[in-house]
């Protein structure tokens, strides 16, 4: 387990993401996506999960809208799906090995924390109080708050870092997504990927952009 001591974090930032890294979340996407095509008669196409994983909330909805010809608003998709996930990321969803005394070790080392999630507010905060991370971040931050656009842009962690008050450089951003990474990237941020099966098709291209892999937060980086 990585020892974190001191002040040597001061003036960093560490940025995370939820569904796939600090908590282990994705199988309940998974079920809803189940659960919600069959009540229409539809099997969840192989890509279906790779091409919404980056995406915002609503542009989801529109998506899957759009693919299989539904005649449901976005309201009424999000909606639903809201409605299917909420008992499980308040109940049974769990964070993701060694992740609560990792957030614990960066407060006492002088870090910034903050969240960068496509989750919203009424999924992330049940889920947070439930695994118990949810008074160790300086900020919170969806792609909602960053305007009408997903992780495949980097503005949802550099709102991250706007509110903590650190430039991007001085950042680290712990992310499964592979487009989340790239973004990150591309505005000077330092990258840790932690590996969940949903991405597990990226892993070789992941593993060549980040600057570590995880596969839980054991071996996380006690400096930033």
């Amino acid at each position: 387990m990585t020892i974190i001591d001191g002040d040597d974090n001061r003036g960093k930032a560490a940025i995370f993401d939820l569904d796939g890294t600090l908590l282990d979340s994705m199988g309940v996407w998974d079920q809803v996506d189940v659960d919600f095509l069959s009540r229409r008669g539809i099997a969840v196409p192989t890509d279906y999960m790779a091409r919404v994983s980056a995406m915002q909330f609503r542009q989801i909805a529109e998506y899957t809208i759009r693919r299989f010809g539904l005649q449901d608003t976005p309201e009424e998709l999000m909606r639903e799906w809201n409605d299917m996930a909420r008992v499980a990321y308040s109940t049974q969803v769990e964070a993701k090995p060694h992740a609560v005394e990792y957030l614990q070790g960066l407060k006492r080392s002088g870090a910034s924390l903050a969240v960068a999630t496509s989750l919203p507010p009424s999924l992330r905060e049940p889920a947070m109080r439930h695994v118990g991370i949810a008074d160790f971040f300086d900020a919170v931050c969806s792609v909602d708050d960053a305007g009408d656009v997903g992780k495949d842009r980097p503005d949802v962690y550099l709102l991250a870092a706007d509110r903590l008050g650190v430039e991007p450089e001085g950042c680290t951003v712990f992310e499964d997504l592979l487009v989340g990474m790239q973004s990150a990237r591309s505005v000077g941020m330092r990258v840790w990927a932690m590996h969940d099966d949903s991405s597990a098709g990226d892993w070789p291209e992941i593993c060549d952009l980040a600057d570590g892999t995880l596969f839980d937060f054991a071996a996380a980086p006690a400096r930033l």
